[in-house]
């Protein structure tokens, strides 16, 4: 099973969290923006901007997060953070 955490960061405060879980034999890139287009329904955001220094760090980590650069929109917090948290 895949599983992704997703959560919002003010002043080192987490304010909301989620998991989605994703058991489709579906690729982990399928999976993972799937996965991040969920949160955002659920959080109401808009979609971020995959930077190249995001990509990296997801490669890396598993995990990444989202600043107002990525965003199109004003967002009222500090920063989105995905993280796979079981593949």
């Amino acid at each position: 099973m895949f599983r992704l955490w997703g959560k919002i960061w003010q002043d080192n405060r987490l304010l909301k969290d989620t998991t989605i879980c994703d058991d489709s034999q579906d690729t982990r890139t399928h999976k993972i923006f799937r996965a991040l287009d969920e949160i955002c329904a659920q959080f109401d955001l808009g979609k971020p901007i995959w930077l190249d220094s995001n990509i990296r760090e997801f490669q890396r980590h598993s995990k990444t997060r989202f600043t107002q650069d990525n965003f199109i929109e004003q967002i009222p917090f500090d920063f989105l953070e995905i993280q796979v948290i079981e593949e």
